[in-house]
């Protein structure tokens, strides 16, 4: 197992790319891949993945086979075992293992048991004792530094990165940086099982910090009733939303006291895909949906608390999306707690929840006129 730094792989390479249970890092994992099989056109290219994300990963016509490292049914481990070494019988030893969930501890537990040739990513050591180190080229060691988000990890690797959008990040870990362009992310979709409404909303995130007050979104619904716009509330089922998405009360309230839509639990990832794509414009705070609207080109209008410079509760020079179809809001208020925590935090961490109360409703308002006028 050696440090991965651009070597050709020979011919018809077996490469198997570890992913992600969070669907936003899936959505920004697509242009590497792309991007592998530019480089590589003759490799057989499996993905180690999540059953949340299984559609998506099945339908992109860059991988080749597929398994779930988190799939929570009985025997799933030992599954998993035959599954990834009927892949090395049928498709020969792996020459590169990219893991894009590098922190991880078991996707960084799975890449020695590959017994790959080469390494990109985190894992630990052949001998599984320690963790495997980074490597010194920039493309190799910027996986130790702990702030991906800051100015100041731009300015350290100015010479070799552009920017430090986890897209571009993921392609320089793979050396396909020259082979596709990180900003353009495309995704598969299927037909949604409802007549999409005008508008889709997503309300809720797993990190309490980056959620917008109810009463904001029941004003922006209240202009869009006023206008005849049809809007519908995406996300998971109802209790899901509750127990792991911060919906609280917020989300039956609005559904209860306005004519939003309720659409929630009712699509695969691949169909919110499709309803994205179908609908006139997305509103969503920072989470899965956001990147999934962005992905498929419809103005999409992200929810941030974050200022002009970018400092705010979400790591929005890591993760907001690059492509002209999106906005985001920009808030009057700045804070740098969530910054200075690692964005570890789950609640906001100041009183008051300045960042996100200073985001007023009239900037989403007057956004979503000139989408829909």
């Amino acid at each position: 197992m050696q440090r991965y730094s651009g070597e050709h792989l020979g011919s018809a390479p077996h490469i198997v790319v570890l992913g992600s249970c969070k669907v936003g890092n899936f959505v920004v994992s697509t242009p590497v891949l792309r991007g592998l099989r530019a480089r590589f056109p003759d490799a057989v290219i499996g993905f180690i993945g999540s059953e949340l994300t299984a559609d998506f990963e099945r339908a992109l016509p860059s991988l080749d086979w597929r398994c779930s490292w988190d799939d929570p049914s009985a025997g799933s481990g030992l599954r998993l075992q035959q599954s990834l070494a009927e892949q090395r019988q049928r498709h020969g030893p792996v020459q590169l293992a990219l893991n894009l969930d590098g922190f991880n501890p078991l996707t960084c537990s799975l890449v020695p048991w590959l017994e790959p040739l080469y390494v990109a990513g985190g894992s630990l050591s052949a001998n599984r004792r320690r963790d495997l180190p980074w490597g010194k080229h920039p493309r190799q060691r910027f996986l130790g530094d702990p702030d991906w988000d800051s100015p100041a990890f731009q300015q350290r690797y100015a010479d070799v990165f552009s920017s430090n959008y986890i897209a571009e990040l993921f392609c320089q870990l793979a050396w396909v940086q020259d082979d596709v362009d990180p900003t353009a992310i495309e995704l598969p979709s299927a037909e949604p099982p409802f007549v999409v409404p005008d508008v889709l909303i997503h309300c809720t995130t797993a990190r309490a910090a980056k959620v917008w007050p109810f009463n904001y979104w029941r004003q922006v619904l209240d202009v869009a009733d006023a206008h005849g716009w049809s809007v519908g509330l995406v996300g998971s089922p109802p209790a899901a939303q509750k127990e792991a998405y911060n919906a609280g009360e917020g989300e039956d309230s609005l559904l209860k006291s306005t004519e939003l839509i309720d659409l929630r639990g009712q699509t695969s990832l691949m169909q919110l895909a499709g309803a994205c794509r179908q609908a006139k414009a997305v509103i969503s705070v920072d989470a899965g949906p956001l990147h999934i609207a962005a992905a498929v080109g419809t103005p999409t209008y992200a929810i941030v608390g974050n200022d002009g410079d970018g400092l705010g509760a979400s790591p929005v020079r890591l993760w907001m999306p690059r492509c002209s179809n999106v906005m985001r809001s920009v808030s009057a208020a700045s804070c740098s707690a969530c910054a200075e925590n690692r964005f570890r935090n789950d609640a906001c961490l100041v009183e008051g929840h300045p960042c996100m109360a200073a985001i007023q409703p009239s900037q989403v308002i007057e956004w979503l006129k000139l989408q829909l006028n």
